[in-house]
């Protein structure tokens, strides 16, 4: 029996990012990417897998300013992916390339 892609369920990452460990290990390899668009989706499935209302509460922003500076076509400020890192939780690190 063959399965039509059109009835496959759309893969959300968001569900998978059930503990802190596993964000950690998703934003490092999106981080190793180099690619601020994928930065931003990122944080944007990080902070709907924790709650958008909260994280928006959290980071001073609103929802609907969350959710645009968190789309895949946004270049979020700096000042935006930190307060969101500090809304999520996390903390972004500097190991040197060549260690």
């Amino acid at each position: 029996m063959k399965t039509k892609i059109s009835n496959l369920p759309i893969f959300d990452i968001s569900e998978h990012l059930t503990d802190d460990k596993a964000i950690a290990e998703y934003l490092t390899l999106v981080l190793e990417e180099n690619d601020p668009a994928a930065l931003a989706e990122a944080l944007g499935d990080i902070a709907r897998a924790r709650g958008m209302t909260e994280i928006a509460k959290t980071s001073g922003l609103s929802r609907e300013a969350l959710y645009k500076a968190l789309r895949p076509t946004s270049q979020p400020r700096f000042e935006t992916i930190s307060r969101v890192c500090a809304a999520l939780g996390l903390r972004l690190i500097v190991t040197p390339e060549h260690a």
